[in-house]
């Protein structure tokens, strides 16, 4: 398999990029609501959010890698018999899969750090907090982040049954080209 894309099928980097992404966004999700109903004398009071925004940085790193490789190397041209609309919704949702990711980026991050303290990633390095930049600005970058992250996950969901129904319904190659198969 060759690393970058071409003109019919994704390289291993975007292959790789997009379900290690995949990955970390549902586990995210799946710790996220489970955390927010953790109590102070829960023993995974501060380890799950600890692991959640040191994950949470690590997929924003990942997706700017992810923009940054997009212009490297752009992904294969659809395939010639999508319909004008699924090309256009597609592109949409993936505008909003990306610009979900950033708000919710965003928005933990003012969570995390409107209280001055750093985010520790794995004690390996620190984001520095830029401290509290408006009123309640915790509980509305939380309100946020969690109507964003239903969101995403929503359009993530969708975006995966899409691809089964051009693998299903379509027979199409849709869903081996993001397993790195030739069409």
């Amino acid at each position: 398999m060759m690393l970058k894309n071409n003109s019919s099928q994704y390289g291993l980097v975007s292959v790789l990029m997009h379900w290690l992404m995949a990955l970390a966004i549902f586990a995210l999700f799946a710790v996220g609501f489970w955390m927010v109903d953790l109590n102070y004398y829960s023993e995974w009071y501060r380890t799950a959010p600890y692991w959640h925004k040191s994950v949470g940085i690590l997929l924003a790193a990942a997706l700017l890698l992810r923009l940054i490789w997009r212009r490297i190397s752009p992904p294969p041209l659809p395939l010639a018999t999508h319909h004008s609309w699924e090309k256009k919704l597609a592109r949409v949702v993936q505008f909003c899969l990306y610009l979900g990711l950033i708000i919710l980026f965003i928005s933990g991050y003012l969570i995390s750090t409107e209280d001055g303290r750093a985010i520790s990633v794995f004690d390996w390095f620190d984001v520095p907090s830029a401290g509290a930049l408006f009123a309640n600005q915790a509980d509305i970058a939380g309100v946020i982040h969690q109507y964003t992250a239903y969101s995403l996950i929503t359009l993530a969901v969708l975006h995966g049954l899409a691809a089964l129904k051009h693998h299903v319904i379509d027979k199409d190659h849709t869903l081996k080209r993001m397993f790195g198969h030739k069409p």
